[in-house]
């Protein structure tokens, strides 16, 4: 078997999927879930105004509409968190998001003090971090936050990953790749917006240039740029279609390269 069709059947993913199958797959995953587990009563997402965290919180709120409308608790809810470093240049898309979403609940909390504060910290024991380091500390400071009010709020940290990042390890170990719950971890990016188009979000969302802007040195930076390959193509790469081998080779050695993110700790 190709190493393509070993990472096909790892993640998952299928050459063809149906919308509204796939949305109800999603919403129906997270209700038993949470209903298995009774001590839980909130969704929680970090809403960025891109294409995945928008498609996250919106199954998520159709999620626990549901779950009320079953079981007649009104305390089922969902909490949409904005998570800002300072100020987000892209805010509007966030806004237009929540529009999109109408979360139950929405709770601002700005990070860059935080990451200012460890940063501070780390300089005082004679550790300098990168502009690199510091856009993971950003990550792994907004997930902190999701699970400090997820043990507030009895809630169930959702995860916005999906088998394009997975797939290249676009993510942050125990950052965003550091969550309770991966609803749409076997679509892939064109998958996901298919998925938004059915739920009549706008275009301008999931049309959207994804990038995580981390870093100040290199702010917006598009995701496609730094992985060096677009994609439309590593979704070509997971539904089993055939593509140039410079980005295969590409592909596969990201893959190969960031195992250690995939996996838990190493043990004996």
């Amino acid at each position: 078997m190709s190493l393509q069709k070993k990472i096909i059947k790892l993640l998952k993913v299928k050459p063809i999927i149906k919308p509204e199958i796939e949305i109800n797959n999603c919403i129906n995953f997270l209700k038993n879930y949470l209903l298995q587990h009774l001590n839980l009563k909130s969704l929680i997402v970090g809403i960025s105004g891109g294409q995945d965290s928008t498609l996250i919180g919106k199954l998520c709120q159709i999620t626990i509409e549901k779950i009320r409308s079953e079981t007649k608790d009104i305390n089922y809810q969902f909490i949409a968190l904005r998570l800002p470093y300072g100020i987000q240049y892209d805010e509007n898309d966030c806004k237009d998001a929540l529009n999109f979403i109408c979360p139950d609940c929405i709770l601002y909390v700005n990070i860059k003090d935080a990451v200012l504060s460890s940063e501070k910290s780390l300089k005082k024991s004679g550790i300098i971090i990168s502009d690199y380091i510091k856009g993971n500390e950003k990550a792994r400071e907004r997930m902190k936050v999701q699970y400090s009010i997820a043990a507030v709020k009895k809630g169930l940290v959702v995860g916005t990953g999906h088998a394009a990042e997975t797939i290249t390890g676009f993510f942050t170990k125990y950052g965003d790749g550091g969550t309770d719950i991966n609803p749409i971890a076997r679509l892939n990016k064109r998958q996901g917006r298919l998925l938004l188009k059915h739920l009549n979000c706008p275009k301008h969302l999931y049309f959207k240039k994804p990038m995580a802007d981390l870093e100040e040195k290199n702010p917006q930076k598009e995701d496609e740029s730094v992985l060096g390959v677009t994609y439309d193509i590593i979704d070509s790469y997971l539904e089993g279609k055939k593509i140039d081998i410079i980005s295969k080779k590409i592909i596969e050695r990201l893959y190969l390269n960031t195992s250690h993110k995939r996996h838990g700790p190493i043990t004996q």
